[in-house]
């Protein structure tokens, strides 16, 4: 048969675990309440609730009946109904010990109940019976569960086979237990209780969970073992009134107690049942942060049919894909398909940075069980903004001037564990290092992050109240290359025994002290420290001398020819005697500043010594002599050993011899005309016949004419010949004359 179901989803399940979270129990309620308000699920009216169990004190008579919250722990069952053979609060993790006893004295009418007998073949002792009336809408009817123990896993098949039962009675039902009841906590797939000896690390192991030393839930409970989550059904007749107990105890022994988890809406009849739960407990989730898991379960007796799910959702917050969406899409409907009894669906609020009141999420659904009763409700889910952390801050107070005091952080609220980021240097951690140097507070900033990016911004002081302090320090000027200088220092503000210490010159110097006052020091800067009880605070100080002398002085010349006459100019200063070394063979001693002369034929060096009193400064200098004459060659008096010239080069004069006659006439003598010259660089000729024509012009050492004009014999005749004799230096010579050209 194929049903189809609309269904209200009342809430979230975490799928964000801490490990380090411990379950909460709460004995606020009564067990009526208990049953009305926190187990009853869809379809499943209760009545005529009875009580029978260990009053622990007189302020918790319902001490083994209680409320339970996972609290955000790894504990998969977010809340509901704990009933246990002691004190509730026992169950509270951590696993911190072997076997966790309550002793709580024997509960006569638990301790003689004969379905609890008849499940642990022995003698129950303390625990508790929860009895009530119900009448379901459906055909069926279930509720998650888990037991779990302190009896695991040291006293199984030991005689302690704490038991626990859910004996089901009514029409239709026939069975071995009081009023023909039947036990519906029996291990998946069979007809075996679940009792500590049924389920364990050697029986039926699938449905156990080890949980010593924590392994299993972190600090969230006290039992060293649990089973898993598993399901009590059975299939009723719609409309028809049944009765059931919920029955623990221990056996053998009043302690190592047991307790068994009845999840929260999970006793219900026919309908699809969806978990609830949220990081705040309640039924809020926070934008961009706690991503959720919607999870749909049905009953086993259902198990065999495809079931169809549908369900309507409302509210103000907006699912995607639509505009402005608030959440992602969710799969409408759900599919179980047979031999499927969960289907889980993830919600993730989506943040959109818009500061704004919660948004809302309303699921309304509607169950029509196979009497043709419709079971309708609904439930609000509320999406909202992430939280501003508040942080807890260190506001210290130091007494002396420091570049590293320390400042601590601590965030809450919102999903740890948290960053954090200084405002100094980009410290990160909960802890960081500040630096103040003078009296007064200074602030430094530190935002700290959870895992969702939320944020918290606060301010750390650092507050300054130092009252010690250097407030002399004198200095005694050394004489001019004598240490016979001295520093001194004194405080004030001084808590207990003061201790002084000048070292030097900078710190670590080879002189130092443990006294106000240290003396015969040479000049540079010494370190004065003051310490007292409380702080230690340091100073320095530069100590001069009096002026010493400095050498200095110039020359007229450095270089110059052999003899060469220098001036010596002295410009030392702070001096009363001075002595000159020239180089020269020459010295001499004066108590003033008046200027030298020497002459010099050689190269030499110069020392200067400026002196006062014990203190002597030296300068330096040079001159160079060279030999110098006429070094060109070409000179009438040119000077081989010379290597300056000294402009005295003299040179020849050029001199030149005009022919007035040539014959060019082929017989090989005075075939050519051209001028005869001595000491002569360049000469240069032009000839012109007697009409002014010109007929020759030559350039160059040696020019000549051969009679030719153009290339055709000239006439005899008388010729006018000019000339241009260029000498040495520059020297010219110029002159005319005539030519008398004759062929014969």
């Amino acid at each position: 048969m194929k049903k189809i179901t609309t269904i209200l989803i009342l809430g979230l399940i975490l799928i964000w675990n801490d490990v380090k979270a411990q379950i909460v129990v709460q004995n606020t309620q009564s067990p009526s309440t208990l049953v009305q308000n926190i187990l009853m699920g869809n379809g499943v009216v209760a009545s005529n609730i009875t009580y029978n169990g260990s009053a622990v004190n007189a302020q918790t008579p319902q001490g083994n009946v209680t409320f339970f919250n996972s609290n955000g722990s790894s504990f998969p069952i977010s809340t509901g109904v704990l009933l246990t053979s002691g004190n509730g609060n026992a169950a509270v993790g951590p696993n911190n010990s072997g076997s966790f006893s309550n002793n709580v004295p024997a509960t006569p009418d638990v301790s003689t109940d004969p379905d609890l007998i008849a499940i642990s073949n022995d003698n129950p002792t303390n625990g508790v019976v929860l009895e009530f009336d119900f009448v379901p809408s459906g055909d069926t009817i279930s509720f998650r569960y888990i037991f779990g123990s302190e009896e695991y896993p040291e006293f199984v098949n030991a005689g302690f086979n704490d038991a626990f039962g859910f004996f089901l009675s009514g029409p239709g039902i026939a069975g071995p237990y009081s009023n023909g009841a039947i036990n519906i906590a029996l291990v998946p797939g069979t007809a075996t209780p679940v009792t500590i000896d049924n389920v364990s690390p050697s029986t039926n192991s699938a449905y156990y969970v080890n949980n010593v030393n924590g392994v299993a839930y972190g600090n969230a409970i006290q039992f060293d073992g649990t089973t898993v989550v598993l399901t009590a059904n059975a299939s009723v007749q719609c409309g028809q009134t049944y009765h059931i107990k919920l029955a623990i105890c221990n056996i053998a022994d009043n302690g190592w107690d047991s307790g068994v988890f009845l999840e929260a809406d999970s006793f219900s009849s026919e309908a699809v049942d969806i978990a609830v739960a949220t990081v705040t407990g309640d039924t809020t989730v926070i934008e961009n942060c706690t991503g959720a898991q919607f999870i749909f379960s049905r009953p086993q007796t259902q198990l065999g049919d495809t079931l169809l799910v549908n369900y309507d959702i409302g509210g103000t917050a907006i699912m995607s894909p639509n505009a402005g969406a608030d959440y992602n899409n969710l799969p409408n409907p759900i599919t179980f398909l047979p031999g499927e009894d969960t289907i889980v669906i993830n919600l993730f609020p989506i943040g959109d940075g818009i500061t704004e009141t919660p948004e809302t999420v309303i699921i309304t659904a509607t169950t029509i069980t196979e009497c043709g009763d419709t079971i309708i409700t609904t439930g609000t889910l509320y999406i909202i903004d992430g939280p501003t952390l508040p942080i807890n801050e260190s506001n210290p107070t130091v007494f002396c001037a420091n570049d590293s005091v320390p400042v601590t952080a601590t965030a809450s609220g919102g999903f740890g564990p948290y960053t954090y980021l200084w405002s100094y240097l980009g410290q990160t951690g909960n802890s960081a290092y500040v630096p103040i140097f003078q009296n007064g507070s200074i602030d430094y900033y530190v935002t700290a992050t959870d895992q969702c990016g939320n944020t918290g911004t606060d301010t750390v002081t650092v507050t300054m109240n130092q009252t010690l302090a250097i407030d002399t320090m004198m200095m005694f000027p050394a004489s001019a290359c004598t240490p016979d200088g001295a520093v001194s220092g004194m405080g004030e503000g001084i808590t207990g025994q003061p201790q002084y210490h000048w070292e030097g010159p900078n710190t670590g110097g080879p002189f130092e002290i443990d006294a106000t006052v240290m003396q015969n020091l040479p000049p540079g800067w010494y370190v004065f420290t003051l310490t007292d009880n409380v702080c230690s605070v340091t100073d320095s100080i530069l100590l001069t001398s009096e002026p010493g002398p400095i050498a200095d002085f110039t020359l007229s010349s450095i270089s110059g020819c052999n003899p060469l006459n220098v001036t010596f100019t002295n410009n030392s200063q702070n001096a009363t005697n001075f002595e000159w070394y020239f180089g020269n063979g020459n010295s001499a001693m004066v108590n003033d500043l008046s200027s030298q002369n020497q002459t010099f034929t050689v190269s030499a060096d110069q020392v200067l010594i400026a002196i006062n009193g014990p203190c002597r400064d030296t300068a330096y200098a040079s001159v160079a002599i060279v030999e110098c004459g006429c070094t060109d060659p070409l000179a009438t008096n040119f000077d081989p050993t010379a290597v300056q010239n000294d402009g005295s080069c003299i040179y020849p004069e050029p001199t030149v011899i005009i022919p007035n006659i040539f014959t060019p006439n082929g017989d090989a003598n005075n075939e050519v005309f051209k001028l005869t010259t001595t000491n002569a660089t360049e000469v240069t000729i032009t000839i012109n016949n007697r009409w002014g024509n010109l007929v020759y012009e030559g350039t160059g050492l040696d020019p000549f004419w051969d009679g030719k004009i153009n290339g055709t014999i000239a006439p005899d005749g008388v010729y006018f010949v000019q000339y241009t004799v260029k000498g040495l230096m520059g020297r010219e010579l110029t002159g005319q004359g005539f030519l008398q050209l004759i062929r014969q």
